[in-house]
């Protein structure tokens, strides 16, 4: 009789244990939390831009062209989640409606696909024990695709392997990318460091590389940015007191050298200075509008008002830096006398796959104004739209037209939110705005 009391006794402890270390499954499709991810880029050797002793350093870096960057999953219902991409002090959200979950039936496998629609672009990926693995996919790029591959429960952006940081970056710096090519361009780092941990973003005269966010440790810079549409890696090493050379690359397709010294104060050329008004500076376009209708400036909506015409493209971070501003700001100051055009020039040489990309921005965007079709991305084929004025240099470019539709002052480039140029553009823009709505 104890013989077989024990024997149900160990049964019944047996069941309660199994049913107590059981977890209960939290989530019904993908793990929630912090996600470490990895856009595999070639392992292309690179050199160091040359010091002024014209040593050349080559490559040391402990990463091998590895862009990493962290996202959080969280689940809005039982079935439905949404994700956020994480850059420094910026949070991209990829809502539930545009990504995919389930079961491909070639490979028997769940697959998951982020989509970032005002980009055009997605990540399609397998996933299986707390990974997903698959590529980054940019539509309007020819075969264009980088291997990705993700971790659940990492947090970690870059590895510093356990070592302190001997420099310090926080500060300005003057910055040349392209060194000692014909196409060298001038740029300002502005970085904070606090430990390991560094954030910050390059100023150029045609907009800032956004935010980003990264590690240094001995002597050696890494940051990183992904926002769906850019991916960007930037790796350093300061070789002297106050001076840095490094490697920064655009996705698969695009690798400068640059090099930095320090300063007290970063500046670069006025970007109400870079491109002027040649000959009239009487505006006038006919484009076609998402609805492929023809838009003309002298067409009635517009009559006797202030515009503000942005030529942009929808793949451009810094354009979309720029168009949430200024919506933003006439949601907060409504004006009955002022007009938004913009003008797209995008990177699909197909019409219909341009316009339909415009018409995809202008809903994702919420927009009320009207977004035309300049034609194909290309800054010759935009400045021979725009005769009237000396060159075009950078998407976006922002023109102030009066209600006369004269020209009176062209913003280039967008330097925002993640840099301390923005405060000072906010105020321009502001006192701009104001002179032309208060001529009569």
């Amino acid at each position: 009789m104890k013989q077989k009391y024990f024997i149900i006794l160990a049964l019944v402890l047996t069941l309660g244990f199994n049913s107590c270390v059981e977890a209960p499954n939290q989530f019904s499709k993908l793990p929630p939390g912090i996600w470490r991810a990895v856009l595999k880029l070639d392992d292309k050797p690179v050199s160091f831009a040359k010091t002024p002793e014209e040593v050349e350093y080559k490559k040391e870096f402990d990463y091998k062209s590895e862009l990493p960057f962290n996202f959080e999953l969280v689940y809005d219902s039982e079935d439905e989640f949404h994700i956020v991409l994480l850059n420094a002090n910026e949070k991209i959200k990829v809502k539930a409606e545009d990504i995919r979950f389930g079961r491909d039936k070639q490979t028997a496998k769940d697959t998951i696909i982020f989509n970032f629609p005002v980009y055009d672009s997605y990540i399609k990926g397998i996933y299986e024990d707390g990974v997903i693995e698959g590529n980054w996919i940019v539509n309007y790029k020819e075969d264009y695709q980088i291997p990705f591959i993700a971790y659940h429960g990492k947090n970690e952006r870059f590895f510093t392997f356990g070592k302190e940081a001997s420099s310090n970056l926080t500060g300005d710096w003057n910055v040349a990318f392209e060194v000692d090519t014909e196409d060298e361009y001038p740029a300002v780092g502005e970085f904070k460091q606090e430990g390991n941990k560094l954030t910050g973003t390059f100023l150029t005269e045609t907009g800032d590389y956004r935010y980003l966010e990264g590690s240094v440790f001995d002597n050696k810079a890494f940051l990183s940015c992904f926002d769906g549409s850019h991916a960007f890696l930037f790796e350093a090493k300061e070789i002297e007191k106050d001076v840095l050379t490094g490697v920064f690359r655009s996705g698969k397709h695009y690798t400068s050298s640059w090099s930095a010294n320090r300063v007290e104060k970063g500046n670069l050329t006025n970007p109400f200075q870079l491109t002027n008004v040649v000959g009239s500076d009487q505006l006038s376009f006919s484009f076609m509008n998402t609805n492929k209708e023809l838009v003309s400036l002298t067409d009635r909506p517009f009559e006797d008002k202030v515009k503000l015409v942005m030529i942009m493209g929808t793949w451009c971070p810094n354009c979309r830096d720029e168009m949430n501003f200024i919506t933003e700001y006439f949601e907060n100051n409504p004006m009955d006398d002022v007009e938004v055009i913009v003008i797209g020039f995008e990177r699909y040489k197909d019409e219909e796959k341009s316009i339909a990309a415009l018409k995809r921005y202008k809903d994702k965007m919420g927009l009320d104004y009207e977004v035309l079709y300049g034609g194909y991305a290309s800054k010759k084929l935009a400045s021979e739209k725009f005769p009237m004025l000396n060159k075009i240099i950078s998407y976006p470019t922002l023109l102030f037209v009066d209600r006369d539709n004269r020209i009176r002052k062209i913003h280039t480039g967008f330097n925002g939110p993640a840099t301390s140029k923005f405060e000072g553009f906010k105020t321009e823009f502001e006192r701009t705005l104001k002179v032309l709505v208060d001529e009569q």
